[in-house]
């Protein structure tokens, strides 16, 4: 009865909180014990209660000051002095340009949006087909959960009750596999179809580029540097992320203009808020979930089915993937951290934070991916490519997503090297 309401819900299109939370209460209605109606509103408010959580809205105030104050520009900016007149220079400053919006936004589908307003006309105009350049964006933003600080990450270390820092670090290794092999999907397309050199830049005009990026650079600097130094939590971080990009963008570049202070902050406000929203409501669904022992259940059912941490994992990836085709990333991990992180650790010995980055770069192959797609439909909705023409060019990078997942899946100190 309970799973008919949740799927029900789900496909009629209601919104994420409002099917867990509404189908925790179904559950309670039909199982007759009244008394857990008591304990309902604790579950739901508690699940706020952790101080990590903190960093979500922290992380996307981050992102917005970026764009407001300019420094998502002088960025793009900096990563053009590096790649001088190769062919296909365009595409790989926009690879190497989220790689570093990544470590401050952290959320694809945010990433998506800024970024395809940035470098997507500017490819066009400089003759790349427009499906290309908009699959080169959004494959780049699949960066975003992957190189810290992500969003993602933060929602699992909650749940799993882990150091989100440690997290952090053990991202660095996959986020940069991903980079490379970007690049070289970049590399073997440019010399196929003879994508156009990118312009020379003059030795004055490189310079003003570093230094005008400088300050802008200072942020993810360090906010990822006192986070691996042990200097500050990823929410303190945060804040201080948030107070840096404030002064760079109000006094280093002069663009943060007060005027729109208002808009960005409801901006911020409405995104924390359906994020928090999730969170809660999960708190309560994955109350039930371990109320009804099925963790244990599920356990007990892969191993009749193997007992090869590998092949767990292998047979995982395949449900994750076909869960982030029609959930969002933050929606799916809220559901199946409860669920997969004990069998995971108790059964097969896994450590949760390979297990963790497994998940977050599986859920955000989603996000790119039909039939839900988010991160698909807002590039198409902002550069006006055909959903269709966009997976088309976007296919070579969510190969080598696979590929990377596969490898970190066989190789776990790939994650866990540097813990």
């Amino acid at each position: 009865m309970v799973a008919v309401i949740f799927l029900v819900l789900l496909f009629i299109g209601m919104p994420i909180a409002l099917v867990l939370a509404v189908s925790a209460m179904a559950y309670i209605v039909s199982s007759d014990n009244a008394v857990l109606f008591l304990s309902y509103p604790q579950q739901f408010f508690g699940g706020l209660s952790q101080y990590g959580l903190l960093a979500i809205p922290l992380f996307m105030l981050v992102g917005e000051l970026m764009n407001e104050g300019g420094l998502t520009r002088r960025l793009v900016a900096f990563a053009s002095v590096f790649l001088g007149s190769i062919r296909g220079g365009l595409a790989y400053i926009n690879i190497l340009a989220n790689m570093m919006l990544a470590s401050i936004v952290g959320s694809a589908n945010a990433q998506v949006a800024v970024m395809s307003q940035v470098m997507v006309p500017e490819m066009h105009r400089k003759g790349y087909d427009r499906s290309f350049a908009t699959a080169t964006t959004a494959a780049g933003a699949l960066l975003a959960p992957v190189i810290p600080p992500s969003m993602l990450f933060v929602i699992f270390g909650v749940l799993a009750q882990i150091s989100i820092g440690d997290l952090f670090v053990a991202g660095i290794v996959p986020g940069l596999l991903m980079a490379v092999g970007f690049i070289l999907v970049i590399a073997v397309l440019g010399f196929i179809h003879e994508y156009p050199k990118n312009e020379r830049l003059t030795l004055r005009q490189a310079l003003r580029n570093v230094v005008a990026s400088i300050p802008s650079l200072s942020v993810p600097v360090v906010m990822i540097g006192s986070i691996v130094g042990g200097l500050a939590t990823p929410t303190e971080a945060a804040a201080v992320g948030a107070a840096m990009a404030v002064l760079v963008g109000r006094f280093a570049h002069g663009e943060m203009k007060t005027d729109r202070m208002g808009d960005m902050l409801l901006r911020v406000a409405i995104n924390s808020g359906v994020v928090l929203a999730l969170v809660a409501a999960a708190a309560v669904f994955g109350w039930v979930i371990i109320y009804e022992q099925l963790p244990q259940r599920l356990g007990e059912l892969m191993q009749s089915m193997t007992s090869d941490p590998f092949v767990y994992l292998l047979l995982l990836m395949g449900l994750l993937l076909m869960v982030g085709m029609v959930l969002d990333g933050i929606a799916a991990l809220i559901l199946l951290v409860p669920i997969v992180l004990p069998v995971a650790q108790a059964v097969y010995g896994i450590n949760p934070y390979h297990l963790g980055v497994l998940m977050c770069i599986n859920l955000t192959l989603g996000l790119l991916t039909p039939p839900v797609g988010a991160a698909l439909y807002v590039a198409s909705r902002v550069t006006g490519c055909k959903p269709g023409d966009i997976i088309k060019a976007l296919l070579p990078f969510l190969l080598v997503t696979v590929l990377v997942l596969l490898l970190i899946t066989w190789m776990p100190d790939l994650v866990t090297a540097f813990l």
